[in-house]
Parts: C-alpha cells; structure tokens; sequence
C-alpha cells in the first residue's frame, strides 16, 4: 500500500495495518484505504491527526471540521458486524452514544462525536459497583431509543441461531476437548434465549468496559456497537465479567453473583436470565477462540461458561 504518501497515518504497527494484512480481502481494503482516507478528507474538509492505535479492523483519528469542532473519522474494513453501526448511532441520537455526524455508505465512513477525555470505563477510579450503575444507565438509554426501519439491523434470532450452528459445528470438525455438555446446554441457550424476551430493544452487542468513555456532552458514552434488535439481557455479559477481573478473585461466585444482581436491578431484569445469556455467549467465545487456533484460551473461556451457568440454575 501506499503508505510512503503518509507514513504517520499507516504506521506498520498500526494495529488495523496487522491484522488486516494477514488476509487477500483484508489486504485488498488496505490498498484502497489511504484513497478512501484522502477523499473523505477533501469531500468534509476536515483536519486529521495520526490515527488511534486501537481497533483491528478500523482506521481511526481524531478531526476537526470546518468549523473547528472535533471529531472521529472511523474508517470500516467492510463486514457484517461493522453494517450495524451507523443505523444504530443514528436511532441512538447521542442517547446513551456517541453522535453520528456524517456518513458515506459507498466508502464505509464514518464522521462521529468524539470522547474527551476519553478515559475508558475499565481505567476509571471507581469502585466496581459505581462503574457498573453508571454502564447500566448507558444501556437503559441505549434500550429505549425506537429502532431504526426494518431491515437496518439484524435480529438476534436469527443470529444467535446461525453460532448455535456454528458452535455445533466447530465442536464436532476441532474436537477440542470441551464439555460436550456444556458446548450442547450454550447451543440450546443461543436459540432458545432470543424466543423468550419478553421485549426487543436496539442492543449494543460488546458493551464491554473499554466501549464506555469519559465525554464532556455527558459523563460516559458507549462506543463501537455490534448491534441487534433482540433482548436486552444480551448486553450485560462483558461489563459483568470483564470489569476487574471477577473470575480470578478468591471467590469469584460471590463477586459475580453480587454483580449480576446489582445489574438485574439497574436494568429490570432477571439475574437468572443475565447469567444464562453470559454462559450462552461464553461458550459461543470457546468454541470462536478454538477456531482461531487458540484452543487454551476457549478452555478457560468454557471454565468460565461453567461457572455462569451453575449461578444461573441452568
């Protein structure tokens, strides 16, 4: 690719630069990106800086507009999770997210608000519960948005289904050694869980602590939606596992069982739903990690799978 033209916006390592290499379609994209970028730049008039290590399948930078307001420009390896993004923001209205200001559906580009300080929620100095009530909220606002017209979005049903099949399938092709069992009761739970909400919001599908940053519009504002239209006891699962590392405390069953009831509480809902949503899309994580030949790290996943699933009665 060309990066000679610009070699403080392509950096080798450039995460997105790695990881987008090591395929032909994801090689492809980057060959076009700095065109993209150019045109982008031109077409908006805007100022950008050196992009944002972060993210493997974005280029990202800060920006500034015409008017000197600063901004993200978040340029999209194409794919189906990434399709989501902008129908959501948009139906989100800066509730609970950042603003979509811009977008250029033939590109893939994306003009959105930008988070200063930009702290992530899992960097905070907070205890864990108050870290926990402020995401909560996030999502409250996030669920009561109208979703954006049919079609814009996909449906959990539908997805889950397709990794139910998928988790099946890759258990029986790598043989990894998992529980049977349990890769069998989160197969179930994938699609029996989507049929049983008892409501169908707009998700933000990897509501994880470093998807929540600082702002000045308001307090904390959730980034980098994978987002479905389906139940929202969905979203919890990484806030309530991934904030201070739970599993590794002395007694993890305490920790999480607390956690699960503060977040049932914020959100209305039923810890034993939570929980069964966390087990359910833990071991669809498994058996992902085990077909990216990361077989020790879908272990330690399904251990925690276990673990979610026994506090969820299930």
């Amino acid at each position: 690719m060309p990066s000679a033209q610009a070699p403080d916006r392509f950096p080798a390592e450039l995460p997105v630069i790695r990881q987008m290499g090591r395929t032909a379609s994801g090689r492809a994209w980057l060959d076009r990106l700095p065109g993209i970028i150019r045109e982008i730049e031109e077409r908006w008039e805007l100022r950008l800086g050196a992009p944002f290590h972060g993210g493997s399948c974005s280029w990202v930078a800060p920006a500034r507009c015409p008017g000197g307001a600063a901004a993200m420009l978040k340029v999209t390896w194409p794919h189906r999770e990434a399709d989501g993004e902008a129908p959501a923001l948009h139906a989100w209205d800066g509730h609970g997210a950042v603003r979509l200001l811009r977008r250029c559906r033939e590109s893939g580009a994306l003009l959105i608000e930008r988070c200063r300080p930009g702290t992530p929620l899992g960097e905070a100095p907070l205890p864990p519960a108050e870290r926990l009530t402020l995401a909560a909220g996030l999502l409250r606002d996030l669920w009561a948005a109208p979703p954006p017209p049919d079609g814009e979005l996909e449906r959990m049903d539908g997805v889950c289904a397709e990794w139910a099949g998928l988790v099946q399938e890759r258990m029986a092709r790598l043989r990894p050694g998992y529980d049977p069992g349990l890769v069998a009761h989160g197969a179930d739970l994938l699609r029996s869980l989507p049929a049983t909400a008892a409501r169908e919001v707009v998700v933000h599908g990897d509501a994880n602590p470093g998807n929540v940053l600082a702002a000045e519009r308001r307090p904390w504002l959730a980034i980098d939606p994978k987002p479905m239209l389906g139940d929202p006891a969905y979203d919890p699962w990484p806030l309530a596992t991934q904030l201070d590392a739970p599993f590794a405390h002395p007694d993890p069953r305490r920790v999480l069982r607390e956690r699960y009831a503060l977040l049932a509480g914020e959100l209305d809902e039923d810890p034993a739903r939570l929980l069964a949503w966390s087990a359910a899309r833990a071991v669809e994580s498994a058996l992902w990690s085990a077909d990216h030949d990361d077989i020790p790290g879908g272990a330690e996943e399904l251990t925690q799978a276990r673990l979610l699933a026994d506090l969820a009665g299930r």
